[in-house]
């Protein structure tokens, strides 16, 4: 059987200029995954990548941890929804980001706090009944990932073992497909595309396997990596 990687990207620079940008501890996590990864031996024939900041950087880190260079291909379709349009649909005053931080800052919790809103954008988003609204509608995103789970899945025949490091959202997606099948109705997919998304840990690892009756979930956001480590252990 050939088998998928899908890897989500280290912690990004949450409320920095540049929140594409990994943090100090985002690059480590993706080393220390790079390590456990080549500990195990587990090394990939071909590593695939979204084109952001962050893809980039994880899989320079993941690729160090490994020890060895790794034929690498680029797909923007393993890209991330734009989340900040998301929210800021959802949420106008957060088109200003001064104002956003010094809103979240007056929670205990700002953490919490975006997340609660992150979750009520993206349930609008996903409703499905306001897609004119947004760049790019969840219908658009699903097609866009279901065809880039497609083109990856042509390439595992040749190459075996794929690794491809992507974001929550993306990856969540395909895991959502792959478990309900193509057919499943949108607000069902929607449903499972927010339990996955919502539990995503940076540098988790979902495998996926492709044999004759096509994809199949092994496991889902396997982050043992971090484990001896709790502060590796992050959300967002």
């Amino acid at each position: 059987m050939a088998r998928l990687l899908l890897v989500r990207h280290g912690q990004a620079s949450f409320g920095a200029e540049d929140y594409d940008a990994l943090s100090p501890l985002g690059h480590e996590q993706a080393r220390v995954l790079g390590r456990s990864l080549a500990a195990r031996g587990i090394k990939p024939a071909l590593v695939l990548r979204g084109t952001m900041r962050r893809h980039e950087e994880t899989l320079s880190g993941i690729l160090e941890g490994l020890g060895s260079p790794v034929p690498m291909i680029t797909d923007a379709g393993w890209n991330e929804f734009d989340f900040q349009h998301v929210v800021e649909i959802h949420r106008p005053a957060y088109r200003d980001r001064s104002a956003m931080m010094a809103e979240l800052a007056l929670s205990d919790r700002p953490d919490r706090a975006f997340q609660q809103v992150f979750d009520e954008a993206t349930l609008r988003w996903s409703a499905g009944a306001h897609d004119a609204d947004y760049t790019e509608s969840f219908t658009a995103f699903r097609t866009r990932i279901a065809e880039a789970l497609s083109s990856v899945t042509a390439l595992l025949p040749e190459h075996r073992d794929i690794l491809t490091v992507s974001s929550g959202g993306p990856i969540a997606m395909a895991t959502a497909l792959i478990t309900a099948g193509p057919a499943v109705p949108a607000p069902t997919l929607a449903t499972l595309w927010a339990s996955f998304n919502r539990v995503s840990v940076n540098t988790g690892v979902t495998k996926v396997i492709s044999g004759r009756s096509g994809l199949s979930l092994s496991t889902f956001n396997e982050h043992t990596h971090t484990e001896p480590e709790p502060r590796l252990l992050t959300y967002r």
